[in-house]
Protein backbone atom coordinates (compact mmCIF):
# COMPACT_ATOMS: atom_id res chain seq x y z
CA UNK A 1 0.00 0.00 0.00
CA UNK A 2 2.81 2.41 0.84
CA UNK A 3 4.37 2.14 -2.66
CA UNK A 4 1.03 2.56 -4.21
CA UNK A 5 0.56 5.59 -1.97
CA UNK A 6 4.31 7.00 -3.16
CA UNK A 7 3.57 6.12 -7.02
CA UNK A 8 0.44 8.07 -6.74
CA UNK A 9 2.74 10.99 -4.84
CA UNK A 10 5.08 10.66 -7.82
CA UNK A 11 2.07 10.82 -10.60
CA UNK A 12 0.91 14.04 -8.95
CA UNK A 13 4.16 15.81 -8.53
CA UNK A 14 4.38 14.73 -12.38
CA UNK A 15 1.21 16.43 -13.43
CA UNK A 16 1.55 19.41 -11.50
CA UNK A 17 4.94 20.29 -12.64
CA UNK A 18 3.65 19.73 -16.37
CA UNK A 19 0.80 22.04 -15.53
CA UNK A 20 3.16 24.78 -14.47
CA UNK A 21 5.12 24.40 -17.54
CA UNK A 22 2.29 24.67 -19.63
CA UNK A 23 0.10 27.54 -17.59
CA UNK A 24 4.11 29.23 -17.85
CA UNK A 25 4.61 29.09 -21.41
CA UNK A 26 0.27 30.69 -21.79
CA UNK A 27 -2.60 31.33 -20.47
CA UNK A 28 -4.61 27.84 -21.35
CA UNK A 29 -8.86 28.87 -22.37
CA UNK A 30 -10.26 26.62 -20.41
CA UNK A 31 -10.00 23.23 -17.64
CA UNK A 32 -11.34 21.25 -20.72
CA UNK A 33 -8.50 22.51 -22.25
CA UNK A 34 -5.78 21.72 -20.07
CA UNK A 35 -7.03 17.93 -19.73
CA UNK A 36 -6.65 17.45 -23.40
CA UNK A 37 -3.33 19.25 -23.28
CA UNK A 38 -2.11 17.22 -20.08
CA UNK A 39 -3.77 14.24 -21.12
CA UNK A 40 -1.60 14.80 -24.66
CA UNK A 41 1.50 14.84 -22.66
CA UNK A 42 0.53 11.50 -20.76
CA UNK A 43 -0.71 12.05 -17.66
CA UNK A 44 -4.03 10.83 -15.93
CA UNK A 45 -5.94 13.83 -15.50
CA UNK A 46 -9.81 14.50 -14.86
CA UNK A 47 -11.88 17.27 -14.76
CA UNK A 48 -12.03 17.69 -10.61
CA UNK A 49 -8.61 16.71 -10.54
CA UNK A 50 -7.57 19.18 -12.82
CA UNK A 51 -9.83 22.02 -10.04
CA UNK A 52 -7.47 20.89 -7.40
CA UNK A 53 -4.35 20.95 -9.04
CA UNK A 54 -5.16 24.74 -10.08
CA UNK A 55 -5.40 25.63 -6.58
CA UNK A 56 -2.55 23.67 -5.81
CA UNK A 57 -0.01 25.72 -8.21
CA UNK A 58 -1.95 28.93 -7.69
CA UNK A 59 -3.58 29.43 -11.44
CA UNK A 60 -5.71 32.45 -11.48
CA UNK A 61 -8.53 33.11 -14.28
CA UNK A 62 -7.76 35.46 -16.57
CA UNK A 63 -10.27 36.98 -19.55
CA UNK A 64 -7.24 34.88 -21.59
CA UNK A 65 -7.74 31.79 -19.37
CA UNK A 66 -6.22 30.35 -16.43
CA UNK A 67 -2.41 30.97 -15.79
CA UNK A 68 -0.10 31.85 -13.24
CA UNK A 69 0.16 34.78 -11.40
CA UNK A 70 4.31 35.42 -12.18
CA UNK A 71 3.54 34.18 -15.94
CA UNK A 72 1.28 37.74 -16.16
CA UNK A 73 4.41 39.19 -15.10
CA UNK A 74 5.67 39.10 -11.35
CA UNK A 75 7.27 42.92 -10.55
CA UNK A 76 10.87 42.47 -10.15
CA UNK A 77 12.39 42.91 -7.07
CA UNK A 78 12.89 46.39 -5.88
CA UNK A 79 16.17 48.17 -6.35
CA UNK A 80 16.63 48.02 -2.77
CA UNK A 81 15.52 43.95 -2.05
CA UNK A 82 18.50 43.46 -4.87
CA UNK A 83 21.05 45.70 -3.33
CA UNK A 84 20.41 44.00 0.41
CA UNK A 85 20.79 40.66 -0.88
CA UNK A 86 23.80 41.60 -3.04
CA UNK A 87 25.36 42.33 0.39
CA UNK A 88 24.41 39.42 1.84
CA UNK A 89 24.98 36.45 -0.95
CA UNK A 90 28.61 35.24 -0.76
CA UNK A 91 27.61 32.79 -3.32
CA UNK A 92 25.60 30.20 -5.42
CA UNK A 93 26.15 26.39 -6.12
CA UNK A 94 24.07 24.09 -7.79
CA UNK A 95 23.48 20.54 -5.70
CA UNK A 96 21.97 18.06 -8.00
CA UNK A 97 18.79 18.96 -10.65
CA UNK A 98 16.51 20.55 -8.11
CA UNK A 99 18.37 22.03 -5.16
CA UNK A 100 20.20 25.45 -5.14
CA UNK A 101 22.82 26.20 -2.07
CA UNK A 102 23.06 29.63 -1.41
CA UNK A 103 25.77 30.85 1.04
CA UNK A 104 25.55 33.60 3.00
CA UNK A 105 27.18 35.80 5.89
CA UNK A 106 26.64 34.87 9.51
CA UNK A 107 22.96 34.71 10.29
CA UNK A 108 21.75 35.71 7.07
CA UNK A 109 20.40 32.95 5.48
CA UNK A 110 17.10 33.23 6.66
CA UNK A 111 16.68 36.45 5.72
CA UNK A 112 17.77 36.30 1.89
CA UNK A 113 15.24 32.79 2.08
CA UNK A 114 12.09 35.08 3.00
CA UNK A 115 12.96 37.15 0.47
CA UNK A 116 13.59 34.65 -2.27
CA UNK A 117 10.19 33.06 -0.90
CA UNK A 118 8.50 37.03 -0.89
CA UNK A 119 9.33 37.34 -4.79
CA UNK A 120 7.24 34.46 -5.57
CA UNK A 121 9.33 32.82 -8.43
CA UNK A 122 7.75 30.16 -10.26
CA UNK A 123 11.29 28.07 -9.68
CA UNK A 124 10.49 27.85 -6.43
CA UNK A 125 9.12 25.73 -4.60
CA UNK A 126 10.57 26.64 -1.12
CA UNK A 127 13.55 27.30 1.38
CA UNK A 128 15.41 25.82 3.96
CA UNK A 129 17.77 28.23 5.70
CA UNK A 130 19.97 27.46 8.55
CA UNK A 131 22.56 30.17 10.00
CA UNK A 132 24.85 30.91 6.48
CA UNK A 133 23.56 28.47 4.27
CA UNK A 134 20.15 28.09 2.58
CA UNK A 135 18.50 25.43 0.20
CA UNK A 136 16.14 26.55 -2.36
CA UNK A 137 14.17 23.59 -3.98
CA UNK A 138 12.94 24.42 -7.61
CA UNK A 139 10.70 22.06 -9.55
CA UNK A 140 13.48 21.02 -12.38
CA UNK A 141 16.55 20.93 -13.84
CA UNK A 142 15.23 23.57 -16.25
CA UNK A 143 13.60 25.72 -13.72
CA UNK A 144 16.98 25.51 -11.22
CA UNK A 145 19.47 26.19 -14.22
CA UNK A 146 16.77 29.42 -14.88
CA UNK A 147 16.91 30.26 -11.17
CA UNK A 148 20.66 30.19 -11.07
CA UNK A 149 20.97 32.28 -14.13
CA UNK A 150 18.19 34.54 -12.53
CA UNK A 151 20.63 34.85 -9.36
CA UNK A 152 23.68 35.43 -11.22
CA UNK A 153 21.59 38.43 -12.96
CA UNK A 154 20.16 39.73 -10.03
CA UNK A 155 23.53 39.98 -8.06
CA UNK A 156 25.78 41.11 -11.16
CA UNK A 157 23.23 43.90 -11.72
Amino acid sequence: ALHNHALMDLKRSNRLSALRELLLESPVASQAALVRALRKRGHDVTQSSISRDLRDVSAVKTAQGYALPEALGAPPPARREVDFLKTLVRGIVPAGPNLLVVHTGTGSASRVGLALDRFRWPEVAGTVAGDDTLFVAVHSLAGRKRLEKLLAELLAS
